[in-house]
């Protein structure tokens, strides 16, 4: 890669992380449409690395309350509304954590193709726009239960697939569960950061037997991704309460249309 392609995958990345509109079906879009050439593992976990940091920005006080929270019920046996949500994340974490683990191999080697990106990315995104019409939107954070919290870590698994998007499924499920979309999107955002933390890391592990590392160029992804994301996330949870999940459901029948010309195309 050059800069200039460094400079857009970062900022792609930064987006689609946090936005319901997949990652996987953007980045293919450069190497297929542009032919440029794959990014590369290092550079992977950089741009990862990026959106962690910027959640973790953001939510700052909230990881803080959380993790206090969940240390006081493990260790002096005090339970809050804190400290149940964050058993939730953690709850939640597992479902999409043991599918990586058994079938990510399977997923990369036979579910990357455009066509499955096409596909997933239309019929999530009219998932999303049923949820976001047939949702209740009554329940907020504080009625998050075990039960919910699991549901909503099973559909994180499915985001394994390429096309699906990870927050876009887990917002889907949480407004299907009846939840107002704040509070969906927030679950959501939080539940990014163990997701992010574990495949960071098996790539950060693989990454320490592959290749050699550019650091400007893993500075450059890490920097640009994490600000994207940080922007994409302060923006995102205020438009939502306006104008809902209608913009992006239409812009993935766009963008997965566009797929599917571009694979009749060849």
């Amino acid at each position: 890669m050059d800069y200039l392609q460094a400079f857009w995958l970062a900022v792609i990345q930064g987006l689609s992380e946090f936005l319901p509109i997949s990652s996987s079906a953007h980045l293919i879009l450069p190497s297929q449409v542009l032919e440029w050439p794959d990014q590369g593992l290092a550079f992977d976990v950089a741009v990862h690395v990026g959106s962690l940091i910027a959640v973790i920005v953001y939510f700052r006080e909230d990881i803080v309350a959380l993790t206090q929270a969940w240390l006081d019920s493990l260790f002096v046996r005090r339970h809050t509304a804190e400290s149940r949500l964050a058993w939730y994340i953690i709850l939640a974490t597992i479902p999409a954590g043991l599918a990586g683990l058994f079938l990510g191999d399977f997923i990369e080697q036979n579910l990357r193709s455009m066509l499955v990106i096409a596909v997933t990315t239309i019929v999530f995104g009219l998932l999303l726009g049923w949820a976001d019409w047939r949702g209740k939107r009554t329940r907020e954070m504080q009625q998050f239960s075990a039960k919910s919290a699991f549901l909503i870590g099973v559909a994180q698994a499915i985001a394994l697939i390429p096309g699906t998007s990870r927050s876009g499924i887990t917002i889907t499920a949480a407004l299907a569960l009846g939840f107002d979309r704040e509070t969906a999107a927030r679950f959501s955002f939080l539940l990014a950061i163990p997701i992010i933390v574990l495949s960071g890391g098996y790539k950060g592990v693989q990454l320490l037997n592959s290749e050699a590392v550019d650091w400007i160029m893993i500075l450059v992804g890490t920097s640009l991704s994490g600000i994207t994301a940080y922007l994409c996330i302060r923006v995102f949870l205020s438009v939502i309460k306006r104008v809902g999940m209608f913009p992006f459901v239409v812009y993935r029948m766009v963008l997965g249309m566009f797929l599917l010309y571009l694979i009749y195309q060849q």
